[in-house]
């Protein structure tokens, strides 16, 4: 368990991190979980509040990076793109590549069940750390440590609430509980390597869309966008 006797690890850390701390005491506030300081360790405050601004933080960073670098894209997936960088599953991520977990001071009970390595708790200390250099040297400096991950993982495609025309076709329709959408090949034609399909797709009993591609489903995707496309949707 890490409790910082050798300040060998503080200074470790701050090296991954690429910045040096003017109070220490942020840092070490950061990557104390409460169930450390809970357990005979009252005096030392956890990383909860660290979180909670830090949360609020990285938003900004993330939302201010987006607004600037994707001037033609829509609020829509400005919003999908953040949520995609801002999420637990992405903190964890970054977390990893600095080894933030083999820093935290963890309870003998959430060190025994793997809480160095919980994402929850991983991305709650990123989210602690960020603040905590937002505090000590402000926004630049939280600024330049977000950045470090923030290009090299937004994935435009993923992030577009039209890449999946069944997906974005579905959540309309689900809206009324009482329509169904389905999918039926209504034709297909060529040779085995040049095959082409053409799908139908329908809203309860009724053709709404319809698709053709080398692949049925990317027919039924052209589908959804044709019906889309007819519903008023700005493709």
């Amino acid at each position: 368990m890490k409790d910082f006797v050798h300040k060998e690890d503080l200074e470790e850390l701050q090296r991954k991190i690429g910045y040096t701390f003017k109070r220490e005491g942020y840092l070490e506030q950061a990557l104390t979980h409460s169930s450390y300081a809970n357990e005979g360790h009252k005096h030392l405050r956890n990383n909860e509040r660290l979180e909670f601004l830090g949360d609020s933080v990285l938003s900004v960073i993330v939302a201010r990076y987006l607004f600037l670098n994707y001037k033609d894209l829509p609020e829509g997936v400005l919003t999908k793109m953040r949520a995609s960088l801002v999420c637990e599953k992405a903190l964890d991520v970054f977390a990893g590549e600095l080894g933030l977990g083999d820093y935290l001071r963890l309870g003998k009970g959430e060190e025994l069940t793997g809480g160095r390595q919980r994402p929850s708790i991983i991305a709650d200390a990123f989210e602690a750390l960020l603040a905590a250099i937002y505090l000590d040297g402000g926004y630049e400096e939280a600024q330049k440590f977000v950045l470090r991950f923030i290009p090299k993982n937004i994935d435009l495609e993923k992030s577009s609430p039209l890449s999946d025309y069944k997906t974005a076709l579905q959540e309309i329709v689900q809206q009324n509980k009482e329509e169904k959408v389905s999918y039926r090949l209504v034709d297909e034609h060529g040779p085995d390597h040049a095959k082409v399909f053409t799908s139908e797709v329908l809203l309860n009993s009724n053709v709404i869309g319809t698709g053709t591609a080398s692949s049925k489903k990317q027919a039924e995707q052209n589908a959804a966008k044709e019906a889309l496309r007819l519903m008023g949707y700005d493709l």
